[in-house]
């Protein structure tokens, strides 16, 4: 690899000694990877000078003796949606490889062990079979991972400090600066600390005693703790607890990798109430809300959401958005309830007492209590939206900043409205107010510019007023659960005093004396830190101005763990952006030399970033465009040429796959994949044979004869393309004798070999030519559809969404239907089904999942299995169309995981040709259409009609 060209020597001899026990595939100084992790969620921006995945502790171990050695800081990052730049650095940046994803229930549910590089909901995806789930709720659950969760102490909506990581942990394993490892849980490792850090251990024992010997101290973090508070380390550990050990692990939750690394955290977890009910209320002003807080605190709520004028005005008019929003005061203030319960009439006893609460309050408006999960879901997407929708309308080059903090409840109304004046005072007249108000927990959200020093100064003054306000106003939290990060640093000693900040200074100098862990992060030197290495948001394209870089979008990329994730994509071409308006030729070349191959070739543009992303961006939008402008004449001729003699050139790909098939079985199929593999390495364009690839697909197909109801069968170019596995029959036959045995009379569109949705070629960036394609399969499936009286059927789903969306565009009569909903709701009730599968692994694509019919395909395939087996971080699979041939790792990166979720499953279902390729060929069984698992299973005797 590349080492870094840093004057200082200390980094190059970091990174050599690093390659002799790290894999060199694991370790990238490329100044496009530096970039691009140098970008959290937060509004600073730190390049590191390289990034280390690694794939265990002794990997970490190891690290940390280097960064001793040569005085070489590092930082531990887990998803990075942290919000106050704890996970960025500008020295040795350490993520998480895919090794560090193992999690075990124990107890009946009641313990979870957990290692960070789990995702928060699936922690508790595991929990649901008892009816539990772990403490802490961020709302990055779907994104963020456990190590985040638990090195922040971050909490949510429901989870107030009851039920945070400091009061949930159960145990943990760590590893210090030093390199020791520490289990809580293993008696052995415990007794083996105690030998070898006796010392350590006596230090945090003395502290302890010296801040409950100092009453004053001891009851200020007492008090400090009883509200929201991740304002510098976890003092609290000092009075709650004696033994060292414990004292120990309670730090290590909030101190944000700067004390140590957790390897593993066991939570105790806590019930999970199959009943909810939510209210959304809407009082005539704050203080009446706020006094409705206080009234609620000792009654049977879980969450209570405050929103105030400005929030509700910030979604107004949005689908499913109540009416009488537009017509509030502008001193209106709102409250979302939430109760849960573990029976239906336990609930309704609740809902009882609330309501009795809350009729001593005039309301300008509410929406009723509703234990309907679709309606309360509405309720809950107006809290969900808010901060998108800020980010959504602001002005170009602006970042969105959400600040976090927390006042005592009784205080609430006059500090509420304090801070809406500070919003005036400094001009953020866009300041929205939401949060946590059962727990005085509030978030403001606004959007601040940091391109000039005017700029910048208002913000520190700003920041200064609300520490100010927060501080001594009302003694309150200047970080309630976003960590301190660097965002706070400058802040800590204001908030705590310098008694206790003397205190957190110690904690650090004992666990970590040589600065090695995140420096800058929770303790600075610096007063202005906070107003450095700022992130600048310059426009780009239009198709990513309004990302946030919140990396909400990154769990679903199938390219994320090969190359780049949506977010860093964003984020990459905006720097290119700017430094190619700036003239910045060199900055230009040196990131464009790997753009090519990480920003668009692996990209698979199947645009399953917009389903997870709050401004609803698709980066595919930007890598279409950005490809149609890397094709040349010659190029784009050749695709015209392909789009207008498109039966002849799919002839064509049908004698290479009969030539490749009898290939390979002369010399063998995995014979054949190697060599083709290692010509892609010579030839980039030489596509890859996988080993299970069928050959060309052989069908027979033409108007049925019969008189059965009417609907017109569009087979796709992949199934007109690619055949089954040896001795199966190919797709297009199976429909067509599945769709006649149901009693429909097939109308197949005329001159189908021409015809083709477009996809293929909007994919590569040839917009004219998809549009062209997209258009005359329009026309040719009216004209069969006799201007849309008869339904049209699409055997494969990706395809269905590009003709959905022309159907829309032109206004067509036409209804075009999925695989999926098509034989549940049509095909499904004209056949007499078996189950003949005892275990079935289920793959939803991308496009059935962008249209919402995952649970259907599941209720599909369950009437025709007795158990089915829904692989986990497999959003997309990442063929791609025919980026399984051309750019297969990222096939085989996005189903690393596959063979091992799907062990023991006889076969595996799904609704597109391509992607079953893939899916067989690194799962290990064969795939085929969930068509071929209706004939199977439908055979014998056909409902009457």
């Amino acid at each position: 690899m590349k080492h870094p060209s840093s004057a200082d020597k200390k980094y190059r001899d970091y990174l050599a000694a690093a390659e002799t026990f790290i894999d060199q595939q694991r370790i990238t100084s490329d100044p496009l990877k530096t970039l691009a992790y140098g970008t959290d969620a937060s509004f600073y921006r730190l390049i590191p000078q390289a990034v280390i995945k690694v794939d265990n502790e002794q990997e970490i171990t190891r690290l940390l003796g280097l960064s001793r050695q040569l005085n070489v800081p590092v930082t531990f990052r887990a998803a990075g949606t942290s919000l106050s730049g704890q996970a960025i650095t500008d020295s040795i940046l350490i993520t998480l490889n895919n090794s560090w994803k193992s999690r075990k229930v124990e107890s009946d549910g009641m313990v979870i062990n957990l290692q960070p590089g789990v995702i928060g909901a699936d922690a508790n995806a595991a929990l649901v079979p008892w009816g539990r789930k772990i403490g802490p709720d961020p709302a990055s659950i779907n994104t963020c991972k456990i190590g985040g969760i638990a090195a922040n102490n971050a909490s949510g909506m429901c989870c107030g400090t009851a039920q945070n990581s400091y009061h949930t942990v159960a145990g943990m394993r760590l590893i210090l600066a030093d390199g020791a490892l520490l289990d809580t849980r293993c008696p052995d490792s415990v007794a083996k600390f105690k030998n070898t850090h006796a010392e350590l251990l006596n230090g945090l024992t003395d502290l302890a005693q010296q801040t409950c010997i100092n009453q004053s101290l001891a009851d200020k973090i007492r008090h400090k703790f009883r509200l929201k508070n991740t304002t510098g380390y976890s003092l609290n550990a000092l009075v709650d607890y004696q033994d060292p050990l414990d004292i120990l692990q309670h730090l290590m939750i909030g101190s944000e990798g700067t004390l140590g690394f957790i390897s593993e955290i066991s939570y105790h977890t806590v019930v999970e109430h199959p009943h909810k009910a939510s209210t959304l209320v809407v009082f005539d002003n704050t203080d009446s809300a706020c006094r409705a807080v206080s009234a609620l605190k000792t009654e049977p709520v879980d969450s209570v959401e405050m929103m105030d004028r400005k929030a509700l005005a910030s979604v107004d008019g949005k689908p499913g958005m109540p009416d009488f929003i537009s017509n509030l005061n502008e001193q209106a203030n709102s409250l979302l309830i939430e109760t849960r319960a573990a029976t239906e009439n336990e609930l309704n006893q609740q809902i009882a007492r609330i309501n009795d609460v809350l009729k001593d309050f005039n309301k300008a408006a509410e929406v009723s209590f509703t234990a309907d999960p679709a309606e309360f879901g509405k309720l809950w997407a107006i809290r969900k939206g808010l901060f998108p929708a800020v980010g959504g309308v602001r002005e170009v080059g602006t970042t969105v900043i959400i600040e976090d903090i927390a006042f005592p409840v009784p205080q609430l109304a006059e500090a509420v409205i304090e801070l809406q004046q500070l919003f005036i005072d400094f001009e953020y007249h866009n300041a929205i107010i939401f949060g946590h108000a059962l727990e005085g927990n509030l978030h403001f959200v606004f959007t601040q510019g940091f391109e000039t020093q005017q700029e910048i100064d208002r913000y520190g003054k700003f920041m200064d007023a609300v520490a100010h306000l927060v501080v001594n106003g009302y003694g309150g939290s200047l970080k309630a659960e976003h960590g301190t990060g660097r965002n706070m640093a400058p802040y800590v000693e204001m908030e705590w005093g310098s008694q206790a900040y003397n205190l957190m200074r110690q904690l650090k100098a004992l666990l970590d004396p040589h600065n090695i862990l995140n420096p800058g992060v929770i303790l600075t030197d610096d007063p202005q830190s906070h107003l450095k290495n700022l992130k600048a948001l310059p426009a780009a394209d239009v198709s990513i101005d309004m990302c946030i870089e919140c990396g909400f979008c990154e769990p679903v990329c199938p390219s994320r763990d090969i190359t780049l994730t949506p977010r860093q994509r964003a984020a990459l071409w905006r720097e290119i952006s700017r430094a190619d308006r700036d003239d910045d030729k060199a900055r230009v070349k040196e990131l464009e030399q790997s753009w090519l191959y990480n920003g668009l070739d692996t990209c698979a543009a199947c645009g399953m970033c917009q389903t997870r992303c709050p401004v609803g961006i698709n980066i595919a939008d930007l890598t279409r465009k950005l490809r149609g402008q890397r094709n040349s004449g010659t190029t784009d001729s050749i695709a015209s040429i392909a789009a207008n003699n498109y039966g002849s050139a799919m002839k064509i790909a049908g004698a290479g796959l009969s030539a490749a098939k009898a290939t390979g079985a002369i010399i063998g199929n995995q014979r054949l994949k190697r060599i083709t593999e290692k010509g892609h390495k010579m030839f980039s364009a030489m596509p890859v044979w996988p080993a299970t690839s069928p050959g060309s697909a052989s069908y027979s197909l033409s108007n049925s004869l019969n008189n059965g109801e009417p609907i017109v069968f569009f087979p796709s170019c992949a199934s007109r393309t690619f055949g089954n596995a040896k001795g199966q029959q190919s797709q297009i036959d199976v429909i067509r004798q599945l769709l006649e045995r149901a009693g429909y009379q097939l109308i197949i569109p005329k001159k189908l070999g021409d015809l083709c949705c477009g996809m293929p070629f909007e994919s590569k960036g040839f917009a004219v030519q998809a549009q062209s394609k997209a258009t005359q399969l329009r026309n040719a499936l009216e004209l069969a559809s006799n201007n849309g009286q008869y339904p049209v059927l699409c055997d494969t789903s990706p395809c269905v969404v590009r003709g959905k969306a022309e159907i829309e565009a032109s206004n067509s009569k036409m209804t075009l239907l999925d695989p999926v909903e098509f034989c549940l709701e049509h095909l499904l009730p004209r056949l007499t089904i078996r189950r003949k599968v005892h275990r079935l692994a289920v793959h939803a694509t991308c496009s059935v999942r962008k249209q919402g019919l995952t649970t259907t395909l599941e209720k599909l395939a369950s009437h025709c299995a007795d158990e089915l087996i829904i692989p986990e971080g497999i959003e997309c699979c990442g063929f791609a169309g025919d980026r399984g041939f051309t750019q297969p790792e990222l096939n085989a990166s996005s189903l690393e995981n596959l063979s091992k979720q799907i062990d023991g499953c006889e076969q595996g279902v799904s609704t597109s040709r391509t992607c079953e390729i893939g899916l067989t060929e690194h799962g290990g069984i064969d795939y085929r259409s969930i068509f071929h698992l209706l004939d199977e299973c439908s055979r014998e005797i056909p409902k009457p009609l």
